[in-house]
């Protein structure tokens, strides 16, 4: 019964905050809208704080737990996003909070597994890559991701990601590979 009810106090908080800022959301507006008293948040949670970043924890461990095989980079980034895209308002609203660095945090380690698997996939088999090289890769690809995602979120969400992405990945087509070979000098 337990999971159930600290299940029931994550899906409210996402729900409420998926429309209204964190500093203006209340303990007893989510006990309110999940059913269960004070008691049983706090039994499961210190405060609002603590209950959003085992949120962005949960969602980080779901998304690095599951395996995928990314076939190109856009469908990578698209992947990695799935979530922030999902609750464009909620990430709108931790991001410009006190409390950003939960986001932060797993956008960091969703953009990492996202980029290492596609690189690692890519170059499975190839034997003059140096890790060194691989990880040089993972680096930046995942800045870049990163990037494009702080830079939509500023804007407020003014463009659509996915047709952005999509556009950027179009662009710089043969990039990825240019570098691959370069890590065999």
């Amino acid at each position: 019964m337990t999971s159930l009810t600290k299940a029931a106090i994550k899906k409210s908080f996402l729900k409420i905050l998926n429309s209204k800022p964190i500093d203006k959301i209340t303990v007893k507006e989510i006990v309110e809208d999940c059913g269960i008293n004070r008691n049983s948040f706090y039994y499961h949670f210190d405060d609002i704080p603590s209950l959003m970043e085992e949120i962005f924890n949960d969602q980080a461990d779901e998304f690095v737990s599951h395996s995928f095989s990314p076939e190109n980079l856009y469908d990578s980034i698209m992947e990695a996003v799935a979530f922030s895209l999902e609750n464009k308002t909620a990430i709108f609203h931790v991001f410009n909070s006190p409390n950003r660095q939960f986001y932060d945090r797993y956008l960091n380690r969703v953009a990492r597994r996202t980029v290492t698997e596609f690189i690692y996939s890519y170059t499975n088999g190839l034997k003059n890559i140096k890790d060194d090289d691989r990880e040089a890769l993972v680096m930046y690809y995942k800045s870049l991701l990163i990037g494009f995602v702080f830079d939509w979120i500023n804007n407020g969400f003014q463009y659509d990601l996915s047709l952005k992405v999509k556009r950027i990945c179009e662009l710089f087509e043969g990039t990825f590979e240019l570098a691959i070979d370069r890590c065999g000098e």
